[in-house]
C-alpha cells in the first residue's frame, strides 16, 4: 500500500488533539497511531509501542484513507441492545408511580412498583433496574408527595 502523507494542519490538529481537552481513550489511541505513522513507524512497531493489536492500526489507516482525519478519529455508531419497552410502556410505569401508594405504604418504592407492574401481561420480564432507569430518565422522584412535579 502507498504511504500516508499528512498535511501540516493535520499534524498540528493531531498534536493538539492528544495534548488538550477530554477525549476517549479510543480517540487518543487513534490520534497516536496517526502521529506514529507520520513519524515513519511500521504497523508492527506501532503495535508494540501502543500495546494494541495490529488490526487497530490497520483499521485506523483504512478509515483515514477512506474518510479523512475526522472519520479516522471518531467512533462509528453502535446499535446496542434493542429497547425492551416502548414509550407507551414507560408512560404506564410513570403513570403507576404517580398513583396513590399501595395500602399500608407511605409511598411507592421501585421494588413495589416493579412487583405491581409484573402482574400485567406485557411486563413479565420487567426488573427493578429497568424501572429505576425509566424513572430516572423521566426525572421522577418517588419521595415527593406530588408526583406531577418533576425535578428540573
Amino acid at each position: 500500500m502507498d504511504r500516508i502523507s499528512f498535511t501540516e494542519e493535520e499534524i498540528k490538529y493531531l498534536t493538539d488533539f492528544v495534548k488538550r481537552g477530554r477525549k476517549s481513550a479510543r480517540e487518543l489511541t487513534r490520534a497516536r497511531i496517526l502521529l506514529l505513522i507520520h513519524d515513519g513507524k511500521t504497523e508492527m512497531e506501532i503495535k508494540e509501542i501502543l500495546r494494541i493489536c495490529r488490526a487497530t492500526v490497520s483499521n485506523t489507516k483504512k478509515r483515514y484513507r477512506e474518510g479523512g482525519l475526522e472519520i479516522a478519529l471518531s467512533e462509528k455508531p453502535r446499535s446496542g441492545q434493542p429497547r425492551k419497552y416502548t414509550n407507551v410502556h414507560e408512560a404506564e410505569i410513570i403513570a403507576m408511580a404517580c398513583t396513590d401508594s399501595p395500602k399500608g405504604r407511605k409511598r411507592w418504592t421501585i421494588r413495589l412498583l416493579t412487583e405491581r407492574m409484573k402482574r400485567r401481561k406485557c411486563f413479565k420480564t420487567l426488573n427493578r433496574e429497568s424501572v429505576r432507569l425509566i424513572l430516572k430518565k423521566a426525572k421522577l422522584d418517588l419521595g415527593r408527595k406530588e408526583c406531577g412535579a418533576f425535578q428540573k
